[in-house]
Order: C-alpha cells, then sequence, then structure tokens
C-alpha cells in the first residue's frame, strides 16, 4: 500500500486494531470496522491525523476530539474502552508505519484548541508550581466555568466528589448524601463540635454537617464562583448563624483548636513534595483527640509518577499529582497523626462517574449554551475516560481517617467503630 492509496479508514483500522469494535467513516469516504457497531467514529477532517501524529496517545486524540476534527457516535464510554487497550498498546513499529504511509505533511505543529492549558514549561514561566498565585489559577481555570454548568452536571447535591452508595440501586444523590454523612460519622461529629472542611467545593459537606450533625463549621476553597454558591446556599437553608463558606486559601486560615477536619478532593492539587506539610499544618489545627478525614484520587502503588501527563493536565487538571495511599499515610504519621482505618471506594467512583456522564448527555444542549461546544467536549471525555481508568484500577480513592492522640497516647476511639452504617 503506498502513501498515496491508503484511506484514513485502513489508518484508523491499523490504529484500532481489525477486531475493535468500532466502526470508522472518514472525510475521504473510507470506511472501516464492522457497520453494525455499537460505537462509530466520524473522522470529520484531515486535522484530526495532525494532531494525532503530532501529539500521538490521548493527547493527540483528545485535541481532536475537543476541536470536533474527530466525532463519535454513541456513548462515548462505549468508544473509550474499544480505544483504549490499542492506543495504550501502539507500538514504535505502529508510530513508523503511521508516518511512512501518511507521510511528514500530518506532523507539522498545529495550534491547539483554546480550551487546553499551556504546558507546564509555559505554566512555570509565570509561577512556582503550587505557589499560592499558581494554585489559585489553576483551581478557577477548572471550577470557575459556571455554577449553572456544574449544576447540569452533578445534579441537585453540588458535589463534586466520590460518591458512596449504599446499595447497588441508590441514585447519585442518595450516594452523596450517604458520603457526607460517613464522613461525619467517620469524624466521630457531635453538636457543639467545630469542623473544618478544606477545599470545601459547593459546601456540601459543610451543610450536611451543621443540619445534620449540629456543629459549627468552616469551609475554604480557591474558588470564588464555588465560595459565592456555597455562601449563598448556607444562608438559604438558615445555617448562616453556624456555617461560613470562605473564598480563601487553606494555608490562610488562621483558625486552631477544631475538633475535626475534613478534606475532600483536596490532596490531589497540593503536589507530593507538599503532602508531608499539608498534613502537619492540618495536624496543628486539630486538638487533642480531633480526628482528620482525608477523601482523595490515589495511585495504585508508589510506580506511578505523581504528576499528571498529557490530556488530564493539558485540559482538566493543571499541576494536578497524585500519590499512593502509603505514601499519604506514612505523611499522616509523619504529621503527628495517628491512622485509624482506611478504605478504598474505587467502584463507587465509576459508578459516580456513570452518574455525571449520564447527567451531562441529558443537559447536552444547556451545557454547549452555557460553557461552549469545546469546554463541554472537554468534559465528556474527562468523565468518560476517568470512569475507565476507575474500572481499569488505573486510579483508585480513598479515605484516610487519622486522629491527633494526647500526650499518653489516648485517642477518644471506640476499640472498633463501626461508623454506624
Amino acid at each position: 500500500m503506498t502513501q498515496e492509496s491508503i484511506t484514513v479508514g485502513a489508518v484508523f483500522e491499523r490504529l484500532l486494531g481489525p477486531r475493535a469494535e468500532v466502526s470508522i467513516t472518514a472525510y475521504d469516504g473510507s470506511r472501516s470496522g464492522p457497520a453494525d457497531a455499537p460505537v462509530a467514529i466520524e473522522v470529520r477532517s484531515p486535522l484530526a491525523l495532525d494532531y494525532l501524529m503530532s501529539s500521538p496517545g490521548d493527547l493527540g486524540l483528545a485535541r481532536a476530539y475537543v476541536a470536533g476534527a474527530l466525532e463519535v457516535q454513541g456513548d462515548l464510554y462505549t468508544a473509550l474502552r474499544a480505544l483504549a487497550t490499542q492506543v495504550d498498546q501502539l507500538t514504535p513499529a505502529d508510530r513508523l508505519w503511521l508516518l511512512r504511509r501518511l507521510g511528514p505533511r500530518h506532523l507539522r505543529l498545529v495550534k491547539p484548541p483554546a480550551e487546553e492549558h499551556p504546558s507546564r514549561f509555559r505554566r512555570g514561566m509565570t509561577a512556582l508550581r503550587h505557589s499560592k498565585a499558581r494554585d489559585s489559577e489553576a483551581i478557577s481555570s477548572h471550577y470557575d466555568v459556571s455554577n449553572r454548568f456544574y449544576e447540569l452536571v452533578l445534579g441537585p447535591s453540588m458535589a463534586y466528589t466520590c460518591a458512596v452508595f449504599p446499595h447497588e440501586g441508590a441514585t447519585l444523590e442518595e450516594a452523596q448524601a450517604h458520603k457526607f454523612d460517613l464522613v461525619c460519622r467517620k469524624l466521630g461529629l457531635k453538636p457543639g463540635m467545630r469542623l473544618l472542611d478544606v477545599g470545601c467545593g459547593w459546601g456540601g459537606m459543610v451543610a450536611h454537617a451543621v443540619r445534620h450533625y449540629g456543629v459549627e463549621a468552616i469551609g475554604v476553597t480557591l474558588s470564588r464562583e464555588q465560595a459565592q454558591w456555597a455562601q449563598k446556599n448556607i444562608v438559604a437553608l438558615g445555617l448562616a448563624d453556624r456555617a461560613e463558606i470562605r473564598h480563601q486559601d487553606y494555608r490562610d486560615v488562621t483558625e486552631t483548636g477544631f475538633d475535626a477536619i475534613s478534606s475532600i478532593g483536596l490532596t490531589e492539587h497540593i503536589g507530593a513534595r507538599n503532602v508531608p506539610g499539608y498534613f502537619r499544618f492540618l495536624a496543628g489545627k486539630l486538638k487533642a483527640h480531633g480526628r482528620l478525614l482525608n477523601h482523595c484520587i490515589t495511585n495504585p502503588d508508589t510506580s506511578v509518577a505523581h504528576r499528571s501527563r498529557g490530556f488530564i493536565d493539558r485540559y482538566v487538571f493543571p499541576d494536578g499529582e497524585l500519590e499512593a495511599p502509603g505514601e499519604l499515610m506514612t505523611a499522616m504519621h509523619d504529621a503527628g497523626l495517628e491512622v485509624r482505618h482506611s478504605e478504598n471506594f474505587r467502584e463507587h467512583y465509576a459508578k459516580t462517574l456513570a452518574g455525571w456522564c449520564a447527567n451531562l448527555d441529558e443537559h447536552w444542549d444547556e451545557a454547549v449554551a452555557e460553557a461552549g461546544a469545546g469546554r463541554s467536549r472537554v468534559w465528556a471525555l474527562y468523565l468518560a475516560a476517568c470512569r475507565l481508568a476507575f474500572e481499569r484500577r488505573e486510579i483508585e480513592l480513598h479515605h484516610i481517617l487519622g486522629v491527633r492522640t494526647d500526650s499518653e497516647g489516648g485517642m477518644g476511639m471506640p476499640l472498633r467503630p463501626d461508623w454506624g452504617v
């Protein structure tokens, strides 16, 4: 097969493998794959091949999809399942074959879609990684999109973290409420206690703890949009006398002597080198017998690099970093906290993401009108890809509970807590 005669369909058949359950139609009129495949991919323009060749792997495919050069007919998650193994296993020989057949014209530099963040190198030219300024910019870029957009994706709970499903048939809203309740129980919350919720998002944990456990709570977030929405909701719920949501870096919290601290989905943003200091700071905010519940996405083991790469880094969580659960536990112990319990909710996060994907699909037209087609495509791809990653155990989600013991080693917990659930 010569360079001139090869079709785009043949290129993708080689890329995906002849047994992939995906049908391909291309702008040059070519087709490949079974006609009755559950998922169909349309290659709409040569730009898709430009992205694929200039940035192979998930970043190239992501650029093509976000730009609209690739279109998926059918369920995006199903398409990614069909694509994942083949793309992951693309060998240097495959890439050389593509280059020989397509020619160098597709190696040209192509401007990425507008939704893409600068590279790590370019970000480093403006501010140090995980400085307050750069962290604030990274959080704002992801969360200050549109509160309405998040309402469409997350649903009424406005909870943007892993839900915990009490049973197989539980709804997403039931599972989010159950998650907050489980965190409250693990923290041993009681009326009159003081709670600090770092990375509080839209205030779901704060509202739940104050309403159902009678605590006083402070929530902090680097997202101005989140803080405004959450504080307004706190007022609407009649909780403003016992709860406060601040647009603030957790490092700027001056209060101390808390009975409990919840950190739900923040550790991913602080950077691996800052984890020891993070837990030392939070431990210093607790009184004796005070508990810290850290809920975060983790690597499956320490061989996996901390820093996110490719699509996730350039489109979703710039500067995001993950640690293995053992690294987090060690840092907590070194900070003076005794780890009393750890639990993995990996499958629950896959189910949570499936719910968010369904919400986005249901409200697609409104989401596009609110945040734009490119941004909506980023989210569709991100949610479906993360669902697959949790299912394949490429990432996990851990609850790690630590306690600040007193000077004699007392920890103020039952001998065998069952959290009441």
